[in-house]
């Protein structure tokens, strides 16, 4: 699959801080924890229920800088036991709950919500092995966002942070960025937005910033 920008933004927005040990959840083709190597001292554990995905995972792992940082297992995270609880859980996870399911299996599977991984799901695995002190990240639509929030809520994982995400200033708001941790904190909210007003080829400031480390040019 494509580089998409919910995983560009995502992979850029996380601060891994101290982390230690991080898992991504959904990898897809290794993106964000590629990403998150290239910040962190970490060693990441990367997942993901499609086989092909994780064998391109492999090899955009092997050649790049952290071959020896970022272990992909192709495994359902219902099924995943890896001995150990981490500092930093991310996720890009499938979505669209309440839309018609992708014609292209594969692409349903990665974007439907109940194809492969509920929500409830999701959140009971990021609480079975997230640490005490841990932080779980995730990028979703608003509307699920919303959905979500008070899903993990319900199962004491609690939002401490959220940037509301547009294209443009004067255009909905289009995705969330939400942290949450095993405590409840004052929530702190941010906005950013993506494109200039007058040109939606032109990416505003805020967006250079956040993703320069990443793009050739920024």
């Amino acid at each position: 699959m494509k580089v998409g920008t919910d995983g560009v933004l995502l992979g850029a927005w996380v601060m891994p801080e101290a982390a230690s040990s991080i898992l991504d959840i959904g990898t897809g083709t290794g993106l964000i924890a590629l990403m998150l190597a290239q910040k962190s001292t970490a060693f990441i554990d990367a997942i993901d229920i499609d086989r092909d995905s994780c064998s391109q995972a492999i090899e955009n792992v092997s050649q790049s800088p952290w071959p020896d940082k970022i272990k992909i297992v192709n495994c359902p995270l219902q099924e995943f036991r890896p001995g150990k609880r981490y500092d930093l859980i991310v996720s890009n996870p499938p979505y669209f709950i309440d839309s018609f399911a992708a014609t292209d299996e594969a692409r349903n599977i990665a974007r439907s919500a109940s194809a492969s991984l509920s929500f409830a799901q999701l959140v009971d695995g990021v609480v079975r092995l997230l640490s005490a002190s841990g932080r779980f990240c995730v990028i979703l639509p608003s509307k699920e966002g919303i959905f979500f929030r008070e899903l993990a809520e319900q199962s004491g994982l609690f939002c401490n942070h959220i940037t509301h995400v547009k294209t443009k200033m004067s255009k909905p708001e289009k995705r969330v960025l939400m942290e949450f941790g095993r405590s409840g904190e004052e929530l702190q909210e941010d906005e950013l937005i993506i494109h200039e007003e007058k040109d939606d080829r032109v990416y505003t400031d805020q967006y250079k910033m956040l993703t320069r480390e990443y793009y050739m040019g920024f």
